[in-house]
């Protein structure tokens, strides 16, 4: 009998911990926040008052997620084409991080469908849509996020870190090589060097100041980066940030 109960009371101990062990591990994205940090409610939230927000979504996500947001799959846009039920657009037909993902899930990612890679691509876009990219739409198929999180060597910013990690071990023109922070694009037809506090070098004189820079222009934690230059999500991989016509952007953050 003794015996027996105290079977019975591990079995119990057990049953408990895994529910405990269980809701730590399933606890839900902001949970643990204030819920009037997001939503404009004064008394208690519901489905049918939680749509309206402080800010907006891109405003908020990037409070947290600030490198996601500068580099990602556009967001805070009307589509040309609606995507189907299961990427919800938001109240006034926007585009916005919770078509994608599910704001208060426990899943990692807060994905809102199981597909990952081409197929979560395909959803939405045609096959011509990666045809149409110089790469094929290597560059953007692991994520919808340019955002490498890793701890990096030396000062190079963790864009341009994710850009070599391809473009390295190319061997016809989309090559790039880096040393002493100088990227060296294929066949020396272009250099210039990443790392760099842009603070830093417009101190020296030359540069415009970092804050009349136009927002497309973009300086990871103040360092000249890859995707300074280029856009960081773009159906046409590469593509400058604005026409160099006359060395326009060039002189966007050179006064010489």
């Amino acid at each position: 009998m003794k015996k027996t109960l105290i079977i019975a009371i591990s079995i119990g101990l057990l049953v408990v911990s895994y529910r405990i062990m269980g809701n730590l591990n399933r606890h839900a994205h902001l949970e643990s926040s204030p819920c009037n940090n997001c939503h404009l409610v004064k008394g208690k939230i519901n489905k049918k008052n939680a749509n309206i927000l402080v800010s907006t979504q891109e405003e908020l996500c990037k409070s947290c997620h600030e490198n996601a947001i500068k580099a990602s799959h556009p967001s805070g846009i009307k589509p040309s084409r609606i995507p189907p039920k299961s990427f919800p657009l938001d109240w006034k037909g926007d585009l916005t991080c919770s078509t994608c993902h599910s704001i208060h899930s426990s899943k990692k990612g807060l994905p809102r469908v199981s597909k990952y890679g081409k197929d979560l691509c395909m959803s939405c876009h045609n096959k011509a849509f990666f045809k149409n990219m110089k790469d094929g739409g290597i560059s953007i198929l692991l994520s919808g996020h340019v955002d490498a999180r890793e701890s990096l060597t030396g000062d190079i910013d963790s864009f341009s870190i994710q850009c070599l990690v391809c473009h390295e071990n190319q061997t016809d023109s989309l090559r790039v090589q880096i040393s002493n922070n100088v990227i060296r694009h294929s066949e020396n037809k272009f250099v210039h060097p990443v790392g760099m506090l842009y603070e830093k070098s417009a101190s020296f004189g030359g540069y415009h100041p970092a804050m009349s820079l136009p927002p497309q222009v973009q300086l990871p934690d103040g360092k000249v980066s890859c995707i300074t230059c280029h856009e960081s999500y773009s159906d046409i991989h590469g593509q400058l940030v604005m026409d160099n016509t006359g060395e326009k952007l060039c002189f966007t953050c050179h006064d010489t």
